[in-house]
């Protein structure tokens, strides 16, 4: 009797860990890029080589060696992008291809706009002077003061925050006061270049006081319970897929676009008398390489295509009271 037991010992150590890794979501599904090249402008486009987690460039889009367009957009909206490059093209087909953007954290945009549009990722340094910065409206406002960006700022869409968590909701997350549990790892925005950080921090207060944004921010974060991300809108869902956090704070279209590609991603609505509205705004960079055409996507930006296209992620046009408060 002792040998079949031995063999069944055996067979359940080998088959285990092929049976959690069937059970893991497709490594290829999960790690960036999610959208398969259809957020780069570029053609014809050459080698294709990309290998998700190693090599993987996925917040810089198009051609950098001629653009006729470059925009530094706030990462919030990254899967937006493809179709509003799209449809600006077809109302401005002498810029097809020519399109070049990314889509950092606002205040990583703005390190590089201080330094002349150069980057460096891995073993690549690159230059791309923008024309067009678009972040939150007060962002954009404040780098129009430094002179940074040239004024008005044209103001589009608003948005709301939500709780992103795994499908299923394995943590049973049901408000933002859940998010100070001792037994819940979190990944929050880092507020050092994350500008949703202020936002979510202030909804954190209205939730529980300084005592829970305290509680998030600074003691789970000093204990290793809050991971502070460098790029939440890559970051949050990734570490919810991998297991190493059971919640994040994120915006809401983020997480619409992470149920609409079929990534194990679910939300948990944040009230409305502790949520926080954000304005996304943009401007036209000072000394911009091509000021013509930032004025003509600033001018698409807020057109009735765009904001359709906004509208698929649950952006909400900006209304007038919006815009005052």
């Amino acid at each position: 009797m002792r040998r079949p037991t031995l063999i069944a010992a055996l067979a359940t150590a080998l088959l285990l860990p092929l049976v959690a890794h069937a059970a893991e979501p497709n490594r290829d599904t999960i790690f960036p890029p999610w959208q398969h090249g259809a957020n780069n402008d570029a053609a014809p486009r050459g080698l294709s080589f990309t290998v998700p987690q190693i090599d993987d460039l996925a917040d810089f889009h198009g051609d950098v060696s001629d653009p006729k367009l470059v925009l530094y957009v706030g990462g919030n909206y990254f899967f937006a992008m493809a179709p509003l490059v799209a449809a600006f093209e077809q109302q401005h087909p002498e810029l097809k291809g020519r399109v070049y953007w990314e889509t950092l954290p606002p205040g990583l945009l703005e390190k590089q706009i201080a330094a002349d549009g150069t980057v460096t990722s891995g073993n690549m340094t690159w230059t791309a002077k923008p024309d067009v910065y678009l972040a939150g409206l007060k962002k954009v406002d404040g780098l129009i003061d430094q002179g940074v960006l040239t004024g008005p700022a044209v103001p589009y869409v608003t948005n709301t925050l939500t709780i992103m968590v795994p499908a299923g909701n394995p943590g049973h997350v049901q408000g933002l006061s859940d998010l100070a549990r001792p037994d819940l790892h979190v990944a929050m925005p880092n507020p050092a270049f994350e500008g949703v950080a202020r936002q979510i921090e202030a909804s954190l207060k209205k939730a529980g006081g300084k005592a829970l944004a305290t509680t998030v921010y600074k003691t789970k974060v000093a204990d290793g319970r809050t991971v502070l991300t460098q790029i939440h809108h890559r970051q949050t869902p990734l570490f919810l897929m991998q297991g190493r956090a059971q919640a994040g704070v994120t915006w809401q279209s983020e997480a619409t676009f992470q149920e609409q590609v079929g990534h194990p991603i679910s939300h948990v609505d944040i009230q409305s008398a502790q949520n926080t509205t954000a304005i996304y705004a943009g401007a036209e960079v000072r000394s911009a390489p091509h000021p013509d055409a930032a004025r003509l996507w600033l001018s698409f930006v807020r057109s009735p295509a765009a904001l359709s296209i906004f509208g698929r992620y649950g952006f909400k046009p900006l209304t007038s009271a919006a815009s005052a408060g």
